[in-house]
């Protein structure tokens, strides 16, 4: 009878452990099909409306990752490409976004909670986005940047090993 209710015991706890795991965002992208007529495999394709990105694998199939993109008046179309990519990469706050927000610091380290970069960067040409990580993973799915994409820091993690400098981007309304 001990051992009935020591082994009871033992599944209770590791019901409670299981109830309070949150599962990460997963690692990769989901593979997905996509139609990507007279766009190259190793393009990234962003749809503002969908709130995704996607990495063109060719054959009809991309992975996409959920993603935050510009709130309105901040979203930007177009075509550019992938200039650096940076591993914990520090911030420095751009002039719109300190002029909203004049008590920000002018520049914050690379890993600190507070960065808004998350684990990686990508910067685009222009200077002015980057494809990034986040330390607000509750953003992801909405219109809320400057008009950078943020991604959930496992999957920019993942992306930022898949594509290099010069990787075209493309995105869309």
């Amino acid at each position: 009878m001990r051992r009935f209710v020591l082994l009871m015991c033992s599944f209770a706890v590791l019901a409670a452990a299981a109830a309070l795991y949150v599962v990460p965002a997963q690692a990769g992208g989901e593979r997905v099909a996509f139609a990507a007529q007279g766009i190259a495999p190793g393009t990234i394709v962003i749809r503002n409306s969908e709130r995704r990105l996607y990495l063109v694998l060719g054959q009809g199939q991309a992975l996409s990752y959920p993603v935050a993109v510009g709130k309105k008046g901040k979203s930007w179309t177009g075509r550019t490409y992938v200039t650096g990519r940076y591993l914990r990469p520090a911030w420095i706050a751009p002039a719109v976004v300190k002029r909203d927000f004049p008590q920000l610091p002018d520049r914050i380290e690379g890993g600190a909670p507070n960065n808004p970069m998350g684990v990686a960067a990508m910067t685009l040409a222009g200077g002015e986005f980057a494809i990034h990580g986040t330390n607000r993973p509750g953003s992801i799915g909405r219109p809320v940047s400057y008009g950078c994409i943020r991604m959930h820091n496992e999957h920019i993690a993942d992306l930022i090993q898949r594509v290099r400098e010069n990787t075209p981007v493309i995105a869309l309304p």
